[in-house]
């Protein structure tokens, strides 16, 4: 029996959207409001859902403190009033579109988990523009 447990958490971060390897006006044909030299930011909404089998002995698929922890050092300490292209290694040489963001987000907390766990990220940008990664 596979159940999904998820966690919301919360971070606020700037960022700026362009290829060093582009120039101004493609990136602003591109990127648009997004490649703004001085950044700009979102309030991002995480959605971290696993899935796995119920443990007979405690109960859980995975504890929420757990959970929790894992969210807290590995996205919300590392990503939270940062600003993404200058703060966040993962982010060095890899734009950091809503997509990336996911899948670095996926990434970190998936190395946490124990291998027989599932795991979905959804990422709120802005609470119409959302993405998901599993890792497939």
């Amino acid at each position: 029996m596979k159940v999904t447990v998820s966690r919301k958490a919360h971070f606020n971060a700037a960022h700026r959207l362009y290829r060093k390897d582009w120039s101004m006006e493609k990136n602003d044909e591109v990127f648009g409001k997004c490649n703004n030299p001085n950044y700009h930011g979102h309030n991002y909404e995480l959605i971290a859902s696993v899935t796995g089998e119920i443990d007979q002995e405690t109960g859980f698929v995975i504890d929420v403190k757990v959970l929790k922890d894992i969210i807290k050092t590995e996205v919300e300490d590392a990503f939270d009033h940062k600003n993404l292209n200058l703060d966040v290694t993962e982010f060095k040489d890899l734009n950091p579109t809503a997509e990336n963001i996911a899948v670095i987000i996926y990434n970190k907390i998936k190395a946490k988990l124990k291998p027989s766990l599932d795991l979905e990220v959804t990422l709120y940008e802005t609470p119409r523009n959302f993405v998901s990664y599993s890792g497939k």
